[in-house]
């Protein structure tokens, strides 16, 4: 799974392919690159709106490798790496979307497959104890 970086699209172009791809991770982009394990200041964040010529550092274009057996690390080191973007992953949490940081060493597969609810689970209320 691949997408395509070019001087044409913006922010959303790469965010909305992602999410496509990956129902329950999100790709955001940054000003500037967040330190390994930290997370990126919320005021860094890139408006979706934003022309990818005006944002980053390298001006390459071609194919960024999105595969499910990538970890969301790599992902993140070769955005910045080839075409010099800063990204940064969230994954699906109920409502919540959270960052990576922890889950880093994770597939795209494994970190999108826990945003899905198990359905094996059944809620069962707790049994009355006898005294």
């Amino acid at each position: 799974m691949k997408i395509y970086i070019s001087e044409e699209a913006i922010v959303a172009d790469i965010e909305d392919r992602f999410h496509s791809l990956y129902p329950n991770l999100k790709l955001e982009f940054f000003r500037k690159p967040h330190e390994e394990g930290k997370c990126s200041p919320a005021n860094e964040k890139l408006p979706s709106n934003a022309p990818i010529e005006k944002i980053r550092m390298m001006h390459s274009f071609g194919w960024m490798d999105v595969s499910y057996y990538r970890t969301a690390a790599a992902v993140e080191h070769d955005f910045s790496h080839l075409f010099g973007l800063h990204a940064q992953i969230l994954r699906k949490a109920g409502r919540l979307w959270l960052i990576t940081t922890g889950t880093d060493n994770r597939t795209l597969e494994e970190l999108n497959a826990t945003g899905f609810p198990d359905e094996k689970q059944e809620f069962r209320l707790p049994e009355e104890t006898e005294e």
